[in-house]
């Protein structure tokens, strides 16, 4: 779906995904990793001030790689 999105509305898209392979398999082009399948932009059993530093990391990661042009599939790890 996000293929189809940048392609025929041509608006760049970020997918955060905790399982990156299906992702690229997926056709997703802007890949930021998540942190974990039921939390995917934190961590909640790390205390309050860790998640929030976690999903403060993860937004920034996943506002450069809308922001970066691509050529191809492209995951934006730390």
């Amino acid at each position: 779906m996000t293929r189809e999105i940048e392609a025929s509305a041509d608006i760049p898209v970020v997918q955060i995904a905790t399982i990156v392979p299906i992702m690229l398999t997926v056709g997703a082009n802007r890949i930021v990793p998540g942190i974990a399948i039921p939390h995917p932009v934190g961590a909640p059993d790390k205390g309050d001030e860790v998640d929030k530093a976690i999903r403060r990391e993860v937004l920034e990661r996943a506002l450069k790689a809308i922001q970066t042009e691509i050529k191809e599939q492209t995951i934006f790890n730390k």
